[in-house]
Parts: structure tokens; sequence; C-alpha cells
């Protein structure tokens, strides 16, 4: 009987989106530097986390990633958007209830005893459980090439994506930046 109290754990760690946070328990971002220039960035969200805040947290991680490194400006060379997706079956339980009433009655005429019984009853029986949940973590990774200088043609300005996301989400800096 583990399941239970495992996934009460979860659910109460789990039970909103993943927050912007460096990769823990619940999700969040993590880096890997490939180049003087250019990194991966990979956001995984937990199951309450949507495609759209995934993506929107890669590229959020990804602008600060630029900055932190003295770059302005960034192109992202490749990108994959996934879902880690999983199953969970709760137990099934069976309860059956019975309720039962014996009437009778003994005679006895001489050396011979005679009985007479009547049982009558109910009997109910419940199953619950045995749902099955689908579970979608949406999974965001970008790997991007940083620039001091914008390049020719489209580049994202990390500047300006940092303060677009972090107003649309509410996110504000940490005391010691």
């Amino acid at each position: 009987m583990r399941i239970i109290p495992t996934l009460s754990l979860i659910i109460l760690l789990g039970g909103c989106a993943t927050a912007y946070q460096p990769q823990g328990m619940t999700g969040g971002f993590s880096e890997t530097q490939l180049d003087t220039n250019v990194f991966t960035v990979v956001f995984k969200g937990n199951a309450f986390t949507d495609r759209d805040k995934a993506n929107d947290f890669a590229m959020l991680r990804s602008a600060e990633l630029a900055l932190e490194h003295g770059f302005k400006y960034f192109l992202i060379v490749d990108a994959q958007q996934y879902s880690k997706n999983s199953t969970y079956r709760t137990p099934t339980t069976v309860t059956t209830n019975v309720n039962a009433n014996t009437y009778g009655a003994a005679y006895s005429y001489g050396n011979s005893t005679t009985y007479n019984a009547s049982t009558y009853g109910t009997a109910t029986t419940t199953v619950s459980g045995g749902q099955t949940y689908n579970i979608s973590k949406p999974r965001t990774s970008n790997t991007i090439v940083c620039f001091t200088e914008k390049p020719q043609g489209f580049a994202y300005n990390a500047g300006f994506l940092v303060k677009s996301l972090k107003q649309k989400y509410d996110i504000q800096d940490a005391p010691n930046k």
C-alpha cells in the first residue's frame, strides 16, 4: 500500500503547473553549453503545464542565458517539442454488504423435534476505482546560437523577450539580481 502515500505526495507537490525554475522534482529548465555562444535549453513541464507555457519558458530561459553570457541576440537553430506520456490506473476495490434475517420455530412432539426456519436477505456489491488516467508532460528543447550584434535577417532580441515573457507570467526577478 505504498502507492497511496506516494500518489498523495505527487499530487501535493504537483498540484499546479511547473513554475519557472531550475530543473527539480516537479520539472523546470536546464541548459548545456555546446560552444562559447551555443547552448541547448530544455524545459520539462509536469502534467498540469500546458504546451504553450513550456515553449514560453524554454524561450525565456534561452533569452536569459544569452544575456547572462553577454549576448544581446540569439537564433534558434533546432527546436523540439514533444510530450512524455504515461498512464496511471487507480486500484479497484469491491465491497459487498449482506443483510440477513432468519425466522424459525421448533416444535416438539414426544421424542421428535421439528424445525422450521426461513432466511430472507439482501446483498449489495459496490465496485469502485479502476479508472485509468492519461498523463502528458510537455517537453521543449531549443538549441540557440547567441550574438553580441544583430545578425543579418531575423534574430530574437534577448532583452525584449525576457521583459515580455516575465510580464506575461508575472515572474519577478530574484532579489540577488
